[in-house]
């Protein structure tokens, strides 16, 4: 066998992050067996799944994950007969970390309180790894369900693993912890049986610990899910929900009940109480658990849209039969009444939690932009979920509601005016809003990336249409000034001096009357996407054309005041109305046209000045 002997490399992310499990997460080393349970009992319940569409792979008999500990020889040994891993797989799984960030997870580690630092393992799905806390070295040997070769994959933890080829009589996995001289506690039956009801009392599958000879039972193995919520306590909900969604955090809000009728099925469901540290940007999928009669399906089969996919948990239902394929699920009248029921229960949980504003601003600032996308994609859902945004304000501390702003809308005021970009902050200071601060209308400012789209979608809130004050011509006409201003000044001759000379660059210069402070601001088409939307479109690189704003212009302004009288003058204006159009782009974010004339013309003005 020595002859067949491979040795690699971890990758480099993998190296590191030994290093950070093995002398930064030392104190609750008992971990590392709650992570080995977990990733056994999904290791049966993907070949229990597996085995529906293809019966070789069917288990034999009672599938258990069995614990033996031998002290003599200073070994613990953990045997599932499981789906198994391939040569291939034994690489990916165990040689690289396709998920976790090492950077991230180093950053976390160092800013953590000593207390939550355990928790850090599960946060970002590092658990196997974790087995090096008590092992000085790892052996892994493995058979895939359907396949006659065995590998065995071994470690020390400290850069480098080997595989050779191994023999195992059946499908499924073995790992054996060669034990820290530290680490003999966990090689005492009792103390392996205690971490078990701690951790993984609910895993379904039997789990049996070695003890003078014989295997004894070490977890109850009862679906928590079809217990009575009477007898269920919150600790037992809180492991569960660890085990579930691989975190370790308390969950925000528990969801259990039973549901009766046309299609009847239990769920247990789970809000968590903080963002994982691995996002979701790159997985949009929801991994809701499907159960039939107990037994695991898939987490495939889409039980809540994606703009919920922060949920996680368990459905288990009665209707469908276990032989079900992923194929015939998406075509199967009783899952599509399931997902509607699990997608309204939770939507009304949101609901009722949103009534407590403290409470509720945790998960607005954890979940608030997957939620949005609920605006873009579900229309049936759309006024529901547009009652659960949370905004900042130019007119209010903190995050409100729709609802809260049309009840602080001024009478004569016709819309929900709202502003969209990069930074809360940089917009509550923004030119665009001094006509409506001055006038007393309330904007919400909106500074997530996808603010720039779900607007044009929900186009109107409780018959109030939305607005944004970017976007064509904002008629405030009708909402008086709260202060005297400055006479205007007559544009008949500026206007088109200034409309000739960017002919190029805007679609039009039109006088405005939402400036109070600043001589200019841009504003986009009344057609077209707004300003922060064709930002973005820019930035992507898919940009619709050149950027042709309006530029619109303060008649009350000092500097259109001079202006105005150049051009009645017959003054050449070319240069101003070039440094109108950049001054009004940097206010909003952007760059000036050509920054290095921008900055001439600026030296230039000063000088002029002086």
């Amino acid at each position: 066998m020595s002859e067949a002997l491979e040795r690699h490399e971890f990758g480099a992310e993998v190296g590191r992050l030994l290093d950070l499990v093995v002398h930064a997460l030392y104190s609750e080393r008992e971990i590392f067996l709650r992570e080995l349970v977990a990733n056994a009992a999904d290791a049966v319940d993907r070949r229990r799944f597996e085995a529906l569409t293809t019966p070789a792979l069917m288990l034999e008999g009672e599938a258990r994950l069995r614990i033996v500990p031998d002290k003599a020889a200073r070994t613990l040994t953990l045997s599932d007969p499981g789906i198994g891993m391939s040569k291939a797989e034994l690489v990916q799984h165990l040689g690289t970390i396709a998920r976790s960030g090492t950077l991230a997870f180093a950053k976390s580690l160092a800013e953590a309180p000593a207390a939550e630092k355990p928790s850090l393992i599960g946060q970002f799905g590092v658990g196997f790894y974790s087995a090096f806390m008590v092992a000085e070295r790892v052996e892994v040997t493995s058979r895939r369900a359907g396949e006659a070769e065995a590998w065995v994959w071994a470690s020390e933890g400290r850069g480098d693993y080997t595989l050779a080829p191994a023999s195992r009589d059946a499908a499924g996995t073995d790992i054996v912890l060669h034990m820290k001289a530290d680490a003999e506690e966990f090689l005492d039956p009792w103390r392996l049986q205690s971490i078990i009801r701690k951790w993984a009392d609910h895993i379904t599958i039997p789990i049996t610990v070695a003890r003078d000879g014989k295997d004894e039972p070490a977890n109850e193995g009862t679906a928590l899910w079809r217990k009575p919520k009477s007898e269920i306590s919150e600790e037992s909900y809180a492991e569960f929900y660890r085990h579930v969604a691989h975190s370790f955090d308390k969950p925000w809000a528990t969801l259990h009940w039973r549901a009766e009728g046309t299609v009847e099925f239990t769920a247990l469901l789970f809000i968590p109480g903080m963002k994982p540290f691995q996002a979701v940007e790159g997985e949009r999928e929801s991994r809701v658990r499907l159960h039939v009669r107990r037994m695991f399906i898939t987490d495939e089969a889409a039980l809540l849209p994606s703009w919920l996919r922060f949920v996680h948990g368990v459905v288990d239902t009665e209707d469908l039969p276990l032989n079900v394929s992923r194929e015939m699920l998406q075509a199967t009248p009783a899952l599509a009444r399931i997902r509607k029921a699990v997608t309204s229960r939770v939507l009304s949980e949101l609901k009722t939690r949103a009534k407590d504003a403290e409470a509720y601003q945790g998960f607005w600032e954890n979940f608030g932009p997957i939620l949005k996308e609920g605006i873009w994609e579900d229309a049936e859902h759309r006024q529901e979920v547009a009652a659960l945004l949370r905004f900042r304000s130019s007119a209010v501390e903190g995050w409100t509601s729709l609802a809260d702003y049309v009840a602080r809308m001024k009478p004569e005021q016709e819309a929900i005016y709202i502003l969209a970009g990069d930074d809360a902050a940089a917009l509550a200071k923004s030119p665009q809003l001094e006509g409506f601060r001055a006038r007393g209308v309330e904007v919400l400012l909106l500074a997530d990336q996808l603010d720039a789209f779900w607007p044009e979608r929900l186009d109107s809130f409780e018959g109030k249409p939305i607005r944004s004050i970017t976007q064509g011509t904002v008629d405030l006409s009708k909402l008086p000034l709260d202060a005297a201003q400055e006479a205007a000044a007559d544009l008949s001759a500026l206007l088109p001096k200034l409309q000739e000379a960017l002919k190029d660059d805007v679609t039009e210069v039109q006088a405005t009357d939402r400036l109070v402070d600043s001589a200019v601001v841009l504003s986009a088409g009344a057609d077209g996407p707004d300003l922060q939307m064709q930002r973005l479109l820019r930035r992507a690189g898919r940009a619709l054309g050149p950027d042709r704003a309006v530029l619109q212009i303060n008649p009350r302004h000092r500097l259109i005041h001079r202006l105005a009288a150049r051009a009645a003058a017959g003054e050449d204006l070319a240069e101003a109305a070039g440094l109108l159009l950049d001054l009004a782009r940097v206010q909003d974010g952007d760059a000036p046209r050509d920054p290095a004339a921008f900055a001439r013309r600026v030296a230039g003005a000063l000088a002029a000045e002086g």
